[in-house]
């Protein structure tokens, strides 16, 4: 059983039209609604639209057998107002991924987007996540560091008790957040680039508060090899020693890490520092990755082979990252 932890939803163009209608009339219009046929969605599945084959194909082409869907994160506007559509687009988008899973549940893991609003309360966040746990059995939900979208303020580190409430109902729930910035609205760091940026300043906020004082069972997960941190392990865990508590390299691995990368080198200096016990498999399929490596023939973002391949990763570990941790963090 192959899991991916990181996915996006493959949508029929009426969700983002939907969005743009939003954004030309700021909620002067009300909120309408998404209409959505069953055969517009299967259509949305099987129809190339990030790559060489539909989503549908593209999980058979790379062998996933079930796959966690979230919103696509750079088109989730935090940052921009009024809050209420904001609000109506994350229930929309949320109501197509649940649709989706119930086309095709041995398929399909539903994962929230949460409405966060920058400058609004985090607690405003929690209704959407209820609803989305306890009526439409999603089983996480993404968690954005940045709602500002990279503008001109910053949001509170994600060891800061601004997020407390929403860490609290996490652990009540007992479901994971992972870690995604959405848009960037700077041109200097596009979206793709900011990604790394938040993963990477995500992780040290938490890891140097008292988060896992006050939250010993709360899931994080943490998208894109966790940004900069594997990579700078030394540098990191140096740090740590200049003072009392836990090392770096043991507190990390408090946190999950998924495996989207798309390099054979990335992949295993991940795998090396953070060990098998604490890694996702995940491809985020089909997406950013979903073009043909003129190297191998194949996309970027099959790498399960890469896994394979690594002679010195045993059976149980392999394990462990396609299929048995994701069970663990996501109780499937």
């Amino acid at each position: 059983m192959i899991i991916d932890c990181h996915a996006h939803v493959s949508a029929p163009a009426k969700l983002w039209a939907y969005k743009a209608t939003l954004l030309a009339h700021r909620g002067a219009h009300g909120r309408g609604k998404v209409v959505i046929s069953d055969d517009e969605m299967v259509d949305a599945l099987n129809t190339p639209q990030m790559g060489k084959y539909g989503h549908l194909p593209y999980l058979k082409h790379n062998g996933i057998d079930m796959q966690c869907i979230s919103p696509r994160p750079f088109q989730m506007m935090h940052s921009e107002s009024p809050a209420k559509i904001i609000d109506w687009l994350h229930e929309e988008v949320n109501n197509v991924i649940y649709r989706q899973t119930q086309m095709y549940p041995e398929t399909f893991i539903g994962v929230a987007g949460l409405p966060q609003v920058a400058g609004r309360d985090i607690k405003d966040v929690i209704p959407e996540l209820n609803r989305c746990v306890t009526e439409l059995g999603f089983k996480g939900c993404l968690l954005n560091p940045d709602p500002y979208e990279n503008g001109a303020e910053e949001a509170p580190g994600l060891g800061d008790k601004y997020w407390y409430p929403l860490y609290e109902r996490l652990c009540e729930l007992d479901v994971p957040a992972h870690i995604h910035s959405s848009g960037s609205r700077s041109e200097r760091t596009p979206y793709s680039l900011h990604f790394i940026n938040e993963e990477t300043i995500a992780v040290s906020s938490i890891l140097k508060s008292k988060v896992y004082e006050d939250f010993p069972d709360l899931k994080i997960i943490c998208s894109h090899g966790g940004g900069a941190i594997p990579y700078q392990m030394g540098r990191f865990d140096s740090g740590s020693m200049r003072g009392k508590g836990m090392r770096f390299r043991e507190k990390v691995k408090k946190l999950y890490f998924d495996t989207v990368l798309y390099s054979e080198a990335a992949l295993e200096l991940l795998i090396k520092e953070i060990g098998a016990g604490s890694l996702l498999f995940g491809e985020e399929c089909p997406g950013v990755g979903s073009k043909e490596n003129p190297d191998t023939g194949r996309p970027f973002d099959d790498i399960k082979p890469i896994i394979d391949g690594f002679e010195w990763l045993s059976d149980a570990d392999k394990k462990m990252i396609y299929t048995d941790n994701a069970v663990k963090v996501f109780n499937l």
